[in-house]
């Protein structure tokens, strides 16, 4: 059975302190890989592992003072924390660096900040 998170109860912290109005996050996490054949073989043997990359996307409505604050170089940390009743999740972006910031208003909407950053590693804990 597949576990379900609510937004309402789910928190998005910056460096400790809680983001207010988190519309959505998303993150990708990327590993380069090489497969490994042995001599005179077409059937791979081994895999080798290379670079990891992970990517994130933070939306907050209207706009987020701490992270309009951040300058690229300054590097900060992001966890949220995915709740629905008892169960629970912990992902956490450590050494992460602001990478871009776009600000989209439709006429009949309501204005939101994109927010993308780099991490040097994601960390994901149940329970």
């Amino acid at each position: 059975m597949a576990t379900i998170f609510a937004a309402n109860e789910s928190t998005v912290l910056l460096n400790g302190e809680a983001v207010e109005g988190v519309d959505s996050i998303e993150y990708r996490f990327q590993q380069a890989r090489q497969s490994i054949y042995a001599l005179g073989s077409a059937e791979r043997v081994g895999m080798a592992s290379g670079a990891q990359h992970v990517q994130g996307r933070l939306r907050v409505v209207s706009s987020s003072p701490a992270l309009n604050g951040l300058t690229g170089e300054e590097p900060f940390q992001i966890t949220a924390q995915f709740r629905q009743g008892d169960t629970s999740m912990t992902v956490s972006f450590d050494d992460c660096h602001l990478s871009e910031k776009s600000f989209d208003m439709g006429a009949s909407g309501y204005g939101t900040t994109l927010y993308e950053f780099t991490a040097a590693r994601v960390r994901e804990e149940e329970g």
